[in-house]
């Protein structure tokens, strides 16, 4: 009796299926991770054009061409790991921290005291760097800054970012509602397509937020302006109530990603 010709195909490429659902899968899950990151749209305007060029040489029919777009495959992977190089360093730091296991939580009482804390700061044209910890532990930051350890309050955010006061240059950072280290020295982005007005503060907040998952809160010394940074986005101009909403908001997607 012949073979079903469909269940002979099946049995012969059913290898090659699972391989292309397994790559598909894999850029599928790269694409939606660095979509939304600096150099999405430059890889995707390369990879069109590079795409558009090498179905033109094999129209064509032109081996120089085609050899060299062949060949520059290498670099345009080197090209991959410098473009991302943000994403992939906070990718590793997630390979080594069980999001399944966190207990980075912050509650809506805590969202209450950071934003309260945050205009009191603001009012008094404090300048301050608030990083809230999410699930990529922020190991090397507290330890090249001053380990605190201390409950979250107004008084002791307020008299760390005193002019006055040692600590009150660099970076302080928060574990759900402790005060975990001030003082801390955070990269500073190198990004040149923002704003040339944004002093170190905000660049620092940018530089953590592209390495990590952290949330980071900027008070502006001059102006008392209120920002807050996100996987590299700066987003400005918060008055109490749109900070807490807006808090909130990052707090619950990140905590449903984790269920996800």
């Amino acid at each position: 009796m012949k073979e079903d010709p469909l269940l002979f195909f099946l049995k012969a490429h059913w290898r090659d299926g699972v391989e292309i659902a397994l790559l598909w899968l894999g850029l599928h899950q790269a694409w939606c991770r660095l979509r939304d990151s600096r150099g999405a749209r430059i890889v995707l305007g390369v990879a069109l054009g590079a795409v558009s060029v090498l179905v033109l040489s094999e129209v064509l029919r032109l081996p120089v061409l085609d050899w060299l777009l062949r060949n520059m495959a290498a670099l345009g992977l080197f090209s991959l790991v410098v473009i991302f190089q943000p994403e992939l360093r906070r990718a590793a730091a997630n390979l080594g921290n069980n999001r399944l296991f966190s207990n980075s939580t912050h509650s809506g009482g805590g969202i209450e005291v950071l934003a309260d804390l945050t205009f009191d700061l603001a009012n008094r044209q404090l300048g301050a760097l608030i990083a809230l910890e999410r699930d990529v532990p922020l190991t090397s930051w507290i330890e090249n800054g001053v380990e605190i350890d201390g409950l979250l309050s107004s008084e002791l955010v307020v008299s760390i970012f005193h002019p006055r006061t040692p600590l009150h240059d660099g970076g302080l950072i928060l574990r759900s509602d402790r005060v975990l280290a001030a003082a801390c020295i955070f990269p500073v982005t190198d990004r040149t397509d923002i704003d040339r007005n944004l002093g170190l503060r905000h660049r620092a907040a940018l530089g953590l937020t592209e390495e990590t998952d952290a949330i980071v809160i900027v008070v502006s010394e001059e102006t008392g302006t209120v920002s807050l940074c996100h996987r590299g986005e700066l987003e400005r101009g918060f008055e109490p109530a749109t900070l807490r909403t807006r808090l909130g908001e990052l707090l619950s997607a990140l905590s449903n990603e984790k269920q996800a």
